[in-house]
């Protein structure tokens, strides 16, 4: 191995260790208490380490975010390909979304809330974030009929999102909620 793909390979790993060590401290305490101070404590490197991958918070939350695309979009791929009819994926998808924002808190915000400086929805868009956005593309596409099919499933996320979003604020209780989210996808798709 040449020293130059070792040290590739050393910096990918501290990257890795950055992002992982952020978003297990983010999970346990907050996004307030994920400081660069704080993390180069954490995996025993120095700020200026930390600073030689990422500018800031912003970029390291970023990071995480990224990375963070991956377990929903698994989570409703397998939603999606379990179920049987149009709208039975719609009810699978959606409640694949909401659980996992409920179980992954910090993970969520740091996709979904935090302003992050991340290029949704443009040709410059993480692949990770494209393909998060492919599941419910893909469940959408047998229920589009002539709508436009990007629109619809920006509307059809935004409905999950928001409940998310409203009963992990207080805005909503927990109770309530899959009554909610069968409601919203009843009056989404047509019945099978």
């Amino acid at each position: 191995m040449s020293i130059q793909t070792r040290r590739e390979l050393e910096r990918a790993e501290r990257e890795r260790l950055i992002v992982t060590a952020a978003r297990e401290l983010a999970e346990t305490e907050g996004w307030d208490a994920v400081t660069t101070r704080r993390l180069a404590a954490e995996i025993e490197y120095s700020q200026p380490v930390l600073y030689s991958h990422f500018k800031g918070k912003g970029a390291i939350m970023a990071a995480v975010a990224v990375r963070g695309f991956a377990g929903p979009a698994e989570e409703q791929r397998a939603a999606r390909t379990e179920a049987s009819d149009p709208s039975g994926t719609l009810v699978a998808v959606g409640a694949a979304y909401t659980e996992f924002g409920e179980r992954r808190p910090a993970l969520y915000d740091a996709m979904f809330t935090h302003a992050a400086d991340l290029p949704f929805a443009t040709p410059e868009a993480p692949p990770a974030l494209g393909d998060a956005f492919g599941e419910p593309h893909r469940t959408i596409r047998p229920l589009a009929g002539d709508d436009d099919q990007g629109i619809l499933t920006e509307t059809f996320w935004s409905g999950p999102h928001g409940l998310v979003t409203l009963m992990r604020s207080g805005r909503l209780p927990r109770e309530g909620h899959d009554r909610r989210l069968s409601l919203l996808i009843g009056r989404f798709a047509p019945p099978s």
